[in-house]
């Protein structure tokens, strides 16, 4: 027997994507356990296998690592979490007060730009205005947005009980699904499939590992120059840093120009912030980067924040969740589908024919 036509192949693999869509549409919320559950278990498969070739059994290497991780949550929780949240707030109220120190700067070198028929002073003042009446509001909307997805039982029961039972039972799903591939592409599939996971275990295990040093060092140096808000400032530096240089630029702005207030006068104090953060881009982009993500991701920053933007736009935080795996699979696909172009006959044409 032959396979299906292309035409069918299609038909049918473009109504699983319109169902994953849809689904990701009306459970966004719904889904959204299972979905962290399973990135959870995903990157934590490798520990897994690992600890099963030092002698432990599959149940036990899941339990290790369950303990393991509920300490560390206990730990961030109890000591990390409330001083975050505190930070976060504070950094907010603060603003208005920097801009309108701005202003006043801004008024005495620069008197012309700050009349009070000037387009930079009315702006500034909007700005001021927007950031105080917003601002506890902002964070306000954050903190139950946050509690109304991520609540109590979710992160403390749903979350890692459905990522230990994934991770227990990783390696069965894995054969299973292998075992229901159509015969006749199952060897192609196959294929791409162990190129999206490459991927994806370079960016997101790799990153993951680099977004945690960034976010530990940035947070710890800026806390022991004394930086105020140093741990949620170091904090945004790290956790966006999986876009190259979006993260040190976003992050070391954002230092910089508080220390610009804070320690205006004391050069030694607004210099070790600066080299803080060059510092962090040499290990990040010298050392970190090649040795635990590599060069082979194909995973352009452009491409990246896109697909960050649509599937969070679309989808909400699941999306967001969802945008870089998505994003991964799709390159994958489409170099292999520009691979099949290039040895066809549409792209050689008639020469090539034998």
């Amino acid at each position: 027997m032959m396979g299906l036509p292309v035409r069918e192949q299609a038909t049918y693999w473009g109504i699983a994507a319109a169902v994953l869509f849809v689904l990701m549409w009306y459970l966004g919320n719904v889904i959204l356990p299972f979905v962290l559950g399973g990135a959870i278990a995903y990157c934590l498969d490798p520990i897994a296998d690992r600890l099963e070739a030092l002698g432990l059994n599959r149940i036990m290497a899941t339990s290790v690592i369950t303990l393991f991780g509920a300490l560390v949550f206990i730990v961030l929780f109890i000591a990390v979490i409330p001083t975050l949240i505190q930070q976060a707030s504070g950094l907010i109220q603060a603003a208005p007060g920097w801009f309108t120190d701005f202003q006043a700067f801004l008024t005495q070198r620069f008197p012309s730009l700050i009349d009070e028929n000037s387009a930079v002073r009315d702006q500034l003042g909007r700005v001021s205005e927007a950031i105080q009446s917003h601002g506890g509001e902002l964070i306000e909307g954050l903190l139950s947005s946050f509690s109304g997805l991520l609540n109590i039982a979710v992160l403390i029961v749903i979350v890692p009980v459905v990522a230990f039972y994934l991770l227990l039972d990783w390696d069965n799903m894995t054969a299973r699904v292998d075992d229901l591939l159509p015969r006749d592409h199952a060897p192609t599939i196959r294929k791409i499939c162990r190129d999206i996971d490459k991927t994806l275990a370079s960016f997101i295990r790799g990153q993951g590992t680099v977004v945690l040093i960034l976010g530990v060092y940035y947070a710890i140096s800026l806390m022991i120059v004394g930086l105020n808000f140093g741990l949620v400032v170091g904090s945004i530096a790290g956790l966006i840093s999986f876009i190259p240089y979006v993260g040190a630029l976003v992050g070391g702005a954002l230092a910089i120009g508080i220390a610009i207030f804070q320690f205006w006068g004391d050069w030694f104090s607004l210099g070790a912030v600066v080299v803080i953060f060059a510092v962090g881009q040499f290990l990040e982009g010298n050392i970190l980067t090649p040795k635990l993500v590599g060069n082979s991701v194909g995973l352009h920053p452009v491409w990246l924040i896109f697909a960050l933007s649509v599937f969070g736009a679309l989808f909400g935080f699941v999306g967001m969740l969802v945008a870089v795996p998505l994003a991964a699979s799709l390159g994958v696909i489409a170099r292999f589908l520009i691979a099949q172009y290039k040895t066809s006959r549409l792209y050689r044409g008639l020469d090539d024919a034998p």
